[in-house]
């Protein structure tokens, strides 16, 4: 009986605070949301509005994107959100912004992401259906803030897409520029959040 009870307290624990809080998926009206693995939506993840921005707790594997059907781009176009990890996650799990995103709800999904974690460094890939290649492997920049004491930080991801470069910046300073060909850029764009994290978003700039 005590091992039982052990394992359950390290399981609560390793489950972010908000989700242990409140279940229930995507509550935030007019977004939708998918998974990377096959699951219950509703039993790993809860994606809400709080005050004036949102707020996504996931846990097992949560990992997912959260996107709303007006928010589509072409041609050249910046898209930006300010992130806030609000404790640390079992270990660095990623989190930023999806771009170019078209058949989101198929299995030949595709989209561009831009994410950062916790212990300051960014990745760039692309998907194409269960394809997750790498652009930029991840790699360390001073423009990410690491988690503070606390166990908290705050970064503000911005991804410019101009005619023939996309510039991805961090709190305003560039972290990398890459050829638009290296992308999809048209279509969707919305948020990636992974597994084990309690994040909140404000000053989410997605539409046109």
């Amino acid at each position: 009986m005590k091992r039982l009870l052990i394992t359950v307290a390290v399981t609560a624990l390793a489950i972010p605070l908000g989700l242990q809080a409140q279940e229930g998926g995507i509550q935030a009206d007019g977004w939708e949301g998918r998974l990377d693995r096959d699951g219950d939506i509703n039993g790993v993840l809860h994606f809400r509005t709080m005050g004036e921005g949102l707020h996504a707790s996931t846990a097992g594997r949560g990992a997912g994107i959260f996107w709303r059907e007006t928010d589509t781009h072409s041609g050249n176009y910046s898209i930006s959100a300010t992130f806030t990890q609000t404790e640390p996650s079992s270990h660095p799990n990623a989190y930023g912004l999806f771009f170019g995103g078209a058949d989101l709800s198929d299995p030949d999904q595709r989209y561009s992401y831009f994410v950062i974690r916790e212990n300051g460094q960014y990745l760039l890939r692309q998907r194409a259906g269960s394809e997750t290649p790498d652009v930029i492997a991840w790699t360390s920049h001073d423009a990410i803030k690491a988690l503070d004491a606390d166990g908290r930080s705050t970064n503000t991801l911005t991804v410019e897409v101009g005619s023939s470069q996309v510039r991805f910046l961090v709190n305003d300073m560039e972290v990398t520029s890459q050829p638009r060909s290296s992308f999809d850029t048209d279509g969707l764009a919305g948020l990636r959040v992974n597994h084990q994290l309690d994040v909140h978003i404000a000053n989410a700039n997605l539409g046109m």
